[in-house]
């Protein structure tokens, strides 16, 4: 993979327009599309996208966001038993190795949320691979994403605003706005270039569809149909 990666960044046929399309930054993005396709953690469908923007999208996931941190299930499998770098040798093996079977499926649970009386008992993470459509978070198209990112719109309304005491179910009482997602970053997200989106997209386009945990309360978590 880290030869594949070698081989794209190169030809300029997959290589990812820069900003200003200049020197310095031409060579700093090839670094960051050649790293990113060495340290995506699960096997990469290019077929039919522009892999310089799979690369520049990992690069940003994995390497720069975490988002797999959030968009697990837990801190517990978000490494293998022998891969997590936050043990001591042994277990750990030297080299860190992401979970893949948990991987951006999300199903963490950030609840009580806010804390307090009137809290939702769950708020769980979404699932960010794609589904069966090929689109991520469930089958979103680019625009909804950037609407996601910019504006942290929540198209899936699991939480919205209390229109009376603890009604309609799972809502969230005020001053907390039921229309946005509510623990994503996204106020900082929002501040990402068009082309850093576009690459973020395409990567989790890239990545094999997981229907993520079972077992959780479906209301508030709905797993991803992949066939």
């Amino acid at each position: 993979l880290l030869c594949l990666g070698t081989m794209l960044v190169r030809s300029p046929q997959v290589r990812a327009q820069n900003d200003n399309n200049q020197g310095n930054q031409s060579n700093d993005d090839e670094s960051k599309i050649k790293q990113g396709l060495a340290i995506a953690p699960v096997p990469l469908n290019l077929e039919g996208k522009n892999p310089a923007l799979v690369g520049l999208g990992s690069y940003i996931v994995n390497a720069q966001v975490d988002c797999n941190g959030c968009h697990g299930l837990n801190p517990a499998v978000e490494f293998t038993p022998t891969g997590n770098p936050y043990l001591l040798s042994p277990p750990f093996s030297g080299t860190k190795t992401v979970n893949p079977s948990h991987y951006l499926a999300g199903g963490r649970d950030f609840g009580p949320f806010p804390g307090g009386p009137g809290s939702i008992p769950h708020l769980y993470t979404r699932n960010l691979t794609p589904d069966k459509t090929g689109r991520p978070e469930g089958g979103r198209t680019f625009e909804e994403f950037v609407q996601i990112m910019r504006h942290g719109t929540d198209f899936d309304h699991i939480h919205p605003s209390c229109t009376g005491v603890g009604t309609p179910a799972n809502c969230l009482s005020f001053p907390f706005n039921g229309d946005l997602l509510q623990v994503m970053p996204w106020p900082a997200y929002a501040n990402m270039t068009d082309r850093d989106l576009l690459a973020i997209y395409t990567y989790l386009s890239a990545i094999p569809c997981n229907p993520g945990p079972s077992g959780l309360d479906p209301t508030l978590y709905e797993q991803n149909v992949c066939e």
